[in-house]
């Protein structure tokens, strides 16, 4: 192809499609997360055909299942075959690092190692379809205030551990077809241009042989955006962007051979996607590939075709795995069939908010009420009212009725703004007050993106259900848990704090003048919490049951692959019921600063009534690590790892350690490096202590050389560089000596 249509490929031809140059047909791209949004023809941006709406991240994310995670990604994987879609874009991965959010509902969780555990499955779910992944938003997206300019300002130690460790999890475990990269700056450089995460991370660190596609909008420097590492620009067509690249390579300011590798990764994604469409592996040949997608008629005609009803009863039991039942006092839930009259107040009740605004807008094939499907379980009596205009009709019905369900939630969350505070509409809050007023056995269902206060009005109510959203299938879903079809098991990925001052992320969120710092750093979510002991409302991983579950002894076997944990659970009640099973770690005496814990392995596990079962949790060897900023390198450290085993990150049942042989991490020492650090390491402390040794009885020399072994000296001038030692002892710390000297320690 000539140097036009190289730069024309680099971009879209039109919202949806890449472009078509000789050689190279195009492919669809289009979201989402949760379902297949295709747009319909002739509508607008949002307008999308029939899809299932699955439950979005905050639900399925609460489920902690990342087979069931996997099963969603098929599931998708076959909608967007039959819709002739070769890319769906997501999943989104970035950490819900404030409660504010505005796409937390499309997020997993504030933790980096649960979200990467679940993106893992859902892509390679998806990408068995031959339906290639788009995962996203790389990097440190997790506002949406100034979400385009934004400089997301943050320390490599916590950009490493907390922010890219999803991304490498799976970007190394799964290898998704597209990485896209984010809207916003990662420290002063727009991620579409930012060299070093597109090329020197991603690809040089991670090994990264996908294709990057840029955010919908996010290049403002074609020619840069490729210099960095970005291969694809959407939407296009964009004839300046073109121009622009020609001019460049013509120019010399962008080698053609920078180009070019653009265009072959477009290539290849283009020739994957096609093979698969066809039938075909991954690796057909490029002739193979063009052939096979020459008509792109006939392969939506060949197509595989899916059940409706099957994804929709899929959606509704992800859903119902995803519903987190917060509080349940003196046992209110579950309903029974015959429970009386029940009272349901509350318009989302019959006009349910199952999904937030923006791009992964969902266009379902069908969409359930909770009204409607609670009216179908119970066998006595079912009342409504809308509530929240009319609380006193509400009320009235509450007062007459065996139980009164209260549905309450957020109002709007969309991307493109975040939320201005947590707590419930007014209307809401006045709503639940009066109908607990009236009824002692009140439950509380609530529908939002991302975790609500529940103070004070939750002190009222014996009974809390967290219902997020739900997707199409939610209404039954809700009505499931309620009844006790599904015994619920899903677990909070935020942590609930009492007030919103209270989060880590209060100080720093959103930032001002074109910045965000980051100022907790590592402390995010429920590490925060726990390094200030903070109280919450509801922890991290929480999250109750119809039944109860004993844990017994756990022990822990440190292997060259990291630590293997192993114990048993029983369910003590009556019910057949699924725990989730969570491993956190911490290190006593750590070198560098920590969190108090950290989950590093976890397990849904399906128990029967009274039976006993044994759970391996497998925590790798790498997640053992910290990102020493000394060496620029992961370092696992050696020491007694204690790892404590329980049901959310603060109701923890049993313990064990392990002791863990730790990586070479000594540091260099250098003309800068202290006193105390060149007495600290072995090598330095011999060498130093015969220069010091040598200098005895030499005036003000002299008296540095009682330093190591006089603790009031090492207190006064430990913390010195070596190099300023040439103050008082001339030549014996000159820098030839000092280089030296530090040639034959290192």
């Amino acid at each position: 192809m000539d140097l036009e249509e190289k730069a024309a490929v680099t971009s879209g031809s039109s919202f949806w499609r890449s472009t078509a140059v000789t050689g190279v047909p195009d492919i669809m791209l289009t979201d989402g997360p949760h379902g297949v949004r295709k747009a319909a023809p002739g509508g607008g941006i949002l307008d999308s055909e029939p899809a299932t709406c699955f439950p979005p991240a905050v639900a399925l994310g609460s489920t902690w299942d990342a087979q069931l995670a996997r099963r969603v990604g098929e599931a998708l994987g076959d909608e967007a075959r039959a819709m002739d879609v070769q890319v769906l874009l997501g999943p989104g991965i970035n950490l819900k690092r404030s409660p504010l959010g505005g796409r937390n509902f499309e997020y997993f969780a504030e933790d980096p190692l649960l979200t990467g555990i679940l993106a893992t499955e859902w892509v390679k779910g998806l990408q068995s379809r031959g339906v290639g992944a788009s995962l996203k938003h790389f990097a440190v997206n997790s506002q949406e205030t100034d979400r385009m300019r934004v400089s997301a300002d943050v320390d490599e130690r916590t950009l490493r551990e907390i922010y890219l460790r999803a991304f490498q999890r799976v970007v190394t475990q799964a290898k998704p077809w597209t990485v896209m990269c984010a809207y916003n700056r990662v420290n002063g450089v727009l991620a579409s241009q930012h060299h070093w995460l597109l090329t020197e991370v991603l690809r040089g660190e991670w090994g990264y042989e996908g294709l990057v596609v840029s955010d919908w909008g996010a290049v403002a420097d074609r020619v840069e955006a490729v210099r960095a590492g970005l291969d694809l620009t959407m939407p296009g067509p964009d004839p300046e962007g073109d121009r622009r690249l020609v001019e460049a390579v013509r120019s010399g300011h962008l080698p053609e051979s920078t180009l070019d590798t653009a265009v072959s990764r477009v290539s290849a994604l283009v020739r994957a996607a096609l093979a698969a469409r066809a039938g075909k592996p991954e690796a057909a040949g490029a002739d193979k590939a063009e052939a096979a997608g020459t008509d792109r008629a006939e392969a939506a005609r060949t197509a595989a075709a899916y059940d409706k009803d099957e994804h929709h009863a899929l959606a509704r039991e992800v859903a119902g795995r995803g519903i987190v039942l917060l509080k349940n006092d003196g046992g209110v839930l579950p309903l029974g069939r015959r429970e009386g009259t029940i009272a349901v107040l509350g318009e989302f009740a019959r006009t349910p908010r199952f999904q937030g605004g923006g791009s992964s807008q969902i266009n379902p094939t069908r969409l359930d009420n909770a009204l409607d499907e609670i009216t179908a379980l119970a066998e006595g009596p079912v009342t409504f009212a809308p509530g929240y205009d009319d609380v006193d009709a509400a009320v009235a019905l509450a007062r007459d009725a065996a139980v009164a369900l209260v549905f309450a939630g957020t109002e709007r969350e969309t991307e493109g703004a975040d939320r201005e505070s947590i707590d419930l509409p007014a209307a809401h809050v006045e709503l639940i007050e009066r109908v607990a007023a009236a009824n002692p056995r009140t439950v509380v269902v609530l529908s939002n993106g991302a975790v609500l206060r529940t103070g004070p009005w939750d002190a009222a109510v014996p009974a809390i259900v967290e219902g997020w959203l739900l997707g199409q299938a939610g209404g039954g879903a809700i009505a499931d848990v309620l009844f006790g079809r599904v015994n619920p098991s899903g677990r909070l990925t935020e942590t609930i704090p009492l007030h919103l001052a209270d989060h880590p992320s209060h100080l720093d969120f959103p930032g001002e003048a074109g910045h965000v710092r980051y100022g907790e750093g590592i402390h995010i979510g429920y590490r925060g919490f726990d390094a200030r002991g903070q109280q919450v409302a509801y922890p991290f991983g929480h999250g109750l049951s119809y039944t109860t579950f004993a844990y017994g002894p756990a022990t822990v076997t440190a292997t060259d692959g990291g630590l293997n944990v192993r114990l048993s659970v029983t369910n003590t009640g009556d019910r057949d019921g699924r725990e989730v099973v969570q491993a956190y770690v911490s290190l006593a005496d750590s070198r560098v600063r920590r969190a108090p814990r950290e989950l590093k392995a976890f397990a849904s596990v399906a128990i029967a009534a009274g039976e006993t079962v044994e759970v391996d949790l497998p925590i790798a060897r790498d997640d053992l690590a910290y990102w020493d900023v000394r060496l620029s390198r992961w370092v696992v450290e050696g020491g007694t790892y204690q790892v404590e085993i329980g049901a959310s990150s603060r109701d923890l049942r049993v313990s064990a350690t392990a002791t863990v042989t730790g990586d070479d991490a000594r540091v260099p020492l250098t003309g800068e490096s202290t006193i105390a650090e060149w007495l600290s390491d072995p090598r330095g402390a011999q060498a130093l202590g015969e220069v010091f040794a040598a200098l005895a009885g030499s005036g003000e020399a002299g008296v540095m050389a009682n330093t190591a072994a006089d603790p009031e000296m090492l207190t006064l001038m430990g913390s010195l560089p070596l190099a300023r030692l040439s103050v008082f002892a001339g030549e014996a710390f000159s820098p030839a000596a000092i280089e030296k000297l530090s040639a034959s320690v290192n």
